[in-house]
Formats: structure tokens, C-alpha cells, sequence
């Protein structure tokens, strides 16, 4: 097979995995050394760093030949799609070639099951080696570990890589033992433990060896299983404090060609996974719990109103808040206030009165927030409006679709 027909087919492949990004990768570049590449660089797939740059990452699977026959998977053992499988050198030489024409910054490499979890986990390790050590590639790496592997081939893989990632897939033990029966939860959180280990052995002595130092991730799959947002948060609220994960990325369920029964045959709402990551960044900037957004009994997060916006309407004890007095993280929880405005409203009352004009100038989401506050020259009524009233006025309007799109384009 021709390389760029593999090339297609798995790339095409692995788009259904959501969990690259190069944040938080250290800078590192090739200026007056030897080698090439570089993790600061101004970006096929398109990433976003913390600052807000757009990189773009050679998203590639090694192989989409897979043991496993995970129900969920297009890559599936049973699945009936077209089969290709790259070379190591291949894979190096597609990265250099590709970075060296600035197409990319980085490669983010995940791989099927073959032959056995540590052949895998090898071949992975081996390109990102040879990248590293031949080429003396300094860009940006992002390999999937593979759970069952030996630990200490993961410990090879951070070596070399920026980050690492390991798919949890599903919320539940349940929903993995009915949808991928070859997986393990307890092998999966194994994996994260020991890359938990080695963070932490690695920030307790600056001296030792490099390793994934732009942490770990993983994913999971939105609408494969029956779980409910309720108990997706909670799972990522305790991936996040045990093996404190840089990011959880969330994949609404896409039906594949002749999908079993036991999975859906109707994508979930893309609103939805929308929702989550909002929920998502909450709870890892706002200092929100997951029992704050959706309460144990479960269910699944408001499509016509964010999160935050969700929370507040069910919280009026807390509102209006003056913002001349507030805590500052009581302020950040205000709909229409972000984390910088809110640092800027503390900042500038420490000056002077807060005023509702300032709020504007600050580009604050005004008709979110005139509800929530009350500042040195604005006094709404304590629960003027009723809850229902304000959602009602402050969701997203529907939009009607048109049946001929073109029409109105010419």
C-alpha cells in the first residue's frame, strides 16, 4: 500500500480520538543547537494552547488493526473498514517531512491493539525515540499509552513524549464491561497512577529525567452508554483529584457503519458535549463541584442555558451580589463575569467604587449579569424576577433551519 493511502486511512481513523492539544508543553526550540522543531512556534489537526495559539498536529494512528472489539469503536475488531498499518520510519519520516514543509507543529500518535498491549506500547515508544534521539526533534509529541503495557515502557514513553494520555472511554465499570469487554477499568487507573508517579518523582527532584512534562489526559465517549452527565462529571472530578489530569476531553458518540445493537444508532446532541466542557472548565478554573452543577440524583446539564448561568438560577439566596464587597471567587461565579474580569473588578475597587458603567467598559455579558449584582450605583429588587422568567429571557434562541441554505447564500 502506498504511504499516502495509509495516510488516509489513518488519519481519517483517528479523528474520533479528541484528546490532543499541546498546552502546557514546555518551550523548547532548535535556535543555535542541533536538530529541528519547536513547541513555541505559530501553527492535519488544529489545536489551542492556554495562551489561545492555534498549532496544528500530525494526528495519525500507527495501525487500525485492533484486538480489541470495543462496540463504540469504528476501529473495532468486527468492523468492517479498510485496514492499514505504518512503518516506525514511516511515521518518523512523515512527521520530518511535514514539519520541515510547516504543515505541522507536533504529532499526536495513537495506535489499535496488535499482537499484545507491550508490542504496541514498543512501536509507539520507538518513533517517538527515534524522533528525539536520530532526528533530534524538538517539537512538540503526544502518545497514547496503552494500559495494559509494562510500566516501564510507559516510563520509556515520557521520556520522549510531552504528553501522555490514557482513554478511561466510559464513565462506568459497567458500561466498559458491556461495551469493551477487553478493557479494565482498575488497569486503566493503574496506568494513570503510575504517570501520576513519575509527575510527581519528577517535581519532587528538578534533576530527574525528563518526563511527560506536559502532563497526562484522557477521554471519554458522550452517548455510547445510558451514563448521564451526572456521572461524567463525577468521574472527571475524580480523575482530576487523583491523578490530577491536565485535561478530560469529552467525544459525543458518533454511529458508525453497521454498528451493533449495543450501542446507539442516533448521535447525541452536539450541544451536549458542548455543555460539558463548560462545565468541565467550572469545575478546573471556577472551583465548582460536580454536586454543585447537577446534583447526585443525576441527569444531564441544561442545553438552552450554560452551566453557570444554570447554576445561579438555582442559587438566588446568593444574588444579587455587591460587587464592591463580594469575595472575589463569588464574583467569578456571577453569569457574564469571567475569571479576568473578575480579577479586574477586584483590582478596581481597591481604587474606587465599582459602577455599572465600568461593567460595560469591561465587556461584561450585561444582560446576564444586571440580574446577579448590584454595584455603587445599581440596585436591582432581590428576586424581582422570577427564576423561570430570567431563563426563559437569557436561553439560546432557537434557530430555524432552512430547507434550502443556498438559496439564501445567492
Amino acid at each position: 500500500m502506498e504511504l499516502t493511502d495509509k495516510l488516509e486511512i489513518l488519519a481519517d481513523a483517528a479523528k474520533y480520538d479528541a484528546s490532543c492539544a499541546s498546552s502546557r508543553a514546555p518551550k523548547r526550540h532548535s535556535i543555535g543547537k542541533d536538530g529541528f522543531g519547536a513547541t513555541t512556534g505559530m501553527g492535519i489537526c488544529h489545536s489551542y494552547t492556554p495562551d489561545g495559539r492555534c498549532v496544528s498536529l500530525l494526528k495519525i494512528l500507527l495501525t487500525n488493526y485492533c484486538l480489541y472489539d470495543c462496540q463504540y469503536c469504528v476501529n473495532r475488531r468486527t468492523s468492517n473498514v479498510p485496514r492499514a498499518r505504518f512503518a516506525v520510519e514511516e511515521v518518523v519520516k512523515l512527521t520530518t517531512d511535514f514539519y520541515l514543509r510547516n504543515y505541522i507543529d507536533g504529532l499526536f500518535l495513537s495506535s489499535g491493539i496488535i499482537q499484545s498491549a507491550d508490542y504496541t506500547m514498543e512501536q509507539l515508544v520507538q518513533v517517538a525515540r527515534q524522533l528525539r534521539e536520530v532526528h533530534q526533534f524538538r517539537g512538540y509529541i503526544h502518545l497514547k499509552t496503552i494500559p495494559d503495557a509494562d510500566p516501564a515502557l510507559i516510563a520509556a514513553a515520557g521520556r520522549y513524549a510531552d504528553r501522555l494520555s490514557v482513554n478511561i472511554e466510559l464513565p462506568t465499570q459497567d458500561s466498559v464491561q458491556k461495551l469493551a469487554p477487553e478493557k479494565n477499568v482498575h488497569t486503566i487507573k493503574l496506568a494513570m497512577g503510575s504517570i501520576r508517579r513519575k509527575l510527581d518523582e519528577k517535581a519532587g527532584e528538578p534533576k530527574a529525567p525528563r518526563f511527560a512534562p506536559a502532563g497526562q489526559s484522557t477521554q471519554m465517549i458522550v452517548g455510547a452508554d445510558a451514563s448521564d452527565d451526572q456521572q461524567i462529571l463525577s468521574t472527571a472530578q475524580t480523575l482530576y483529584g487523583s491523578y490530577k489530569l491536565k485535561r478530560v476531553y469529552y467525544s459525543a458518540f458518533s454511529p458508525i457503519p453497521q454498528s451493533p445493537k449495543s450501542v446507539p444508532l442516533a448521535p447525541p446532541p452536539m450541544l451536549r458535549e458542548h455543555r460539558l466542557y463548560q462545565a468541565d472548565f467550572l469545575m478546573r478554573g471556577y472551583g465548582f463541584q460536580a454536586q454543585e452543577l447537577l446534583p447526585d440524583s443525576g441527569g444531564n446539564l441544561a442545553l438552552d442555558i450554560d452551566p453557570k448561568l444554570a447554576w445561579a438560577l438555582q442559587h438566588r439566596e446568593h444574588f444579587p451580589l455587591d460587587l464592591n464587597r463580594a469575595e472575589p471567587h463569588m464574583i467569578a461565579r456571577v453569569p457574564g463575569i469571567g475569571l479576568r474580569n473578575a480579577q479586574r473588578i477586584v483590582e478596581l475597587r481597591r481604587l474606587r467604587q465599582v459602577r455599572y458603567a465600568d461593567l460595560s467598559r469591561l465587556r461584561c455579558s450585561m444582560k446576564k449579569i444586571s440580574p446577579f449584582i448590584i454595584t455603587a450605583d445599581y440596585f436591582p429588587a432581590r428576586d424581582a424576577s422570577p427564576s423561570e422568567h430570567l431563563r426563559r429571557a437569557m436561553a439560546d434562541a432557537p434557530r430555524q433551519m432552512s430547507l434550502w441554505p443556498e438559496l439564501q447564500a445567492a
